[in-house]
């Protein structure tokens, strides 16, 4: 009789699991993280020409999905610092901690990091602090622009995944934490 239940048991999950699949789509961190790597570019160049350049490059990113601050994602990723002014030439690293919400483009399939923020920044040497403080708002107002108009995550039309599911009956975007549901009914 156990053996029976057991088995019923584990067939009644083994179906709910099965359901689950068919109403929603879920995007772990580790897909994310993947995406963004392909797909991360930033370059930026900020400053007056001949008097003073700063030139950043952004790489290493990394997600954290809903579990610091529900409904957002935290980004950590390295920026490399080349300043040019008048005082020579000087480089620097710049450990970043960023802040974005998820939203959902059903019409491209993709996933924006929007109101992208950062929330800190440690930079070494040390006595670039000054400067990188001077450039922050500069650095900010980038990074917003370009994840605005660079999607973290696209859905793919030709997976087997069940991406192209998601991408046409997609409801919107709920954030959990470690991954983002995309649900696929109401």
């Amino acid at each position: 009789m156990k053996k029976i239940f057991f088995a019923a048991a584990l067939l009644l999950s083994g179906v709910l699991v099965g359901c689950n699949q068919l109403t929603q789509y879920s995007i772990s961190e580790q897909e994310i993280n993947q995406a963004l790597q392909k797909r991360n570019d930033f370059a930026k160049d900020i400053g007056l020409p001949g008097v003073a350049d700063a030139h950043f490059v952004l790489n290493n990113l990394a997600s954290e999905i809903g579990r610091e601050e529900p409904n957002k994602v935290m980004l950590t990723g390295d920026a490399n610092l080349d300043m040019t002014s008048l005082f020579g030439n000087q480089k620097a690293v710049i450990k970043l901690k960023l802040k974005a919400l998820p939203v959902f483009d059903k019409e491209k399939g993709a996933i924006y990091l929007q109101e992208m923020e950062v929330v800190k920044a440690d930079v070494q040497p040390e006595k670039m602090q000054t400067v990188l403080q001077t450039l922050m708002p500069y650095l900010n107002q980038s990074l917003r622009s370009y994840f605005n108009q660079r999607p973290a995550y696209v859905l793919k039309e030709d997976s087997s995944k069940g991406e192209a599911l998601a991408k046409k009956y997609a409801k919107g975007i709920e954030v959990k934490p470690g991954e983002i549901i995309i649900p696929l009914t109401d």
